[in-house]
């Protein structure tokens, strides 16, 4: 039997130590991170008082005009109060604006030769802007845009009920891309006031 070479051994304790030294510097990078939930019960900033769920509870959403604009309201009012309902005295005043472009997608006739559309989609687009409600001065503004799909059958009452409930399902969406949109919002907000 031979003894250990002692180079190898100085080898493997370096490389050892370089490890340990690489895992540790690892560890406190991401220990600096500060990373938390969104809707989260803390304080938006340092200094905050409310969390981003108050702040997006005291938001009221003004009157729209279409049936489809209406439906992205009551999912949005839904979404801000967790059902709670608008606020009785808000801090934001959210403009909302949606447009609705429906289209026929697939030309797809199994057994006839008419050029009747098959399939559609609805495309919902919201533009919003997120005011103080005191001042009027705008907070943020941003645009948004959900698109979902359809089978239109050859009835027309059908094929109707189709592109509505397809409405809806786009509204519930688009209304969950803007409660994030404006979370994020308010929370870089928070952090700039901070």
């Amino acid at each position: 039997m031979s003894l250990p070479d002692p180079n190898k051994i100085d080898a493997r304790h370096v490389l050892r130590r370089i490890a340990v030294a690489g895992m540790i510097g690892a560890l406190a990078l991401a220990s600096a991170c500060t990373v938390r939930p969104l809707y989260s019960n803390a304080p938006l900033s340092p200094g905050a008082r409310t969390s981003a769920n108050a702040e997006l509870a005291s938001i009221a959403i003004k009157p729209v005009k279409s049936r489809y604009a209406q439906q992205v309201r009551n999912n949005l009012i839904f979404g801000f109060g967790r059902g709670a309902g608008e606020p009785a005295s808000p801090v934001y005043s959210l403009d909302l604006g949606v447009t609705e472009s429906v289209e026929s997608a697939v030309l797809v006739q199994v057994g006839t030769d008419e050029d009747e559309p098959t399939a559609g989609t609805v495309t919902l687009t919201a533009a919003y802007r997120l005011a103080d409600a005191k001042t009027g001065v705008v907070i943020s503004s941003g645009k948004r845009s959900v698109t979902s799909s359809f089978d239109r059958p050859r009835q027309e009452f059908a094929s109707y009920r189709a592109q509505i409930d397809a409405e809806n399902r786009a509204a519930r969406e688009l209304a969950e891309a803007l409660q994030l949109s404006i979370a994020q919002d308010l929370v870089r907000l928070g952090n700039s006031a901070g």
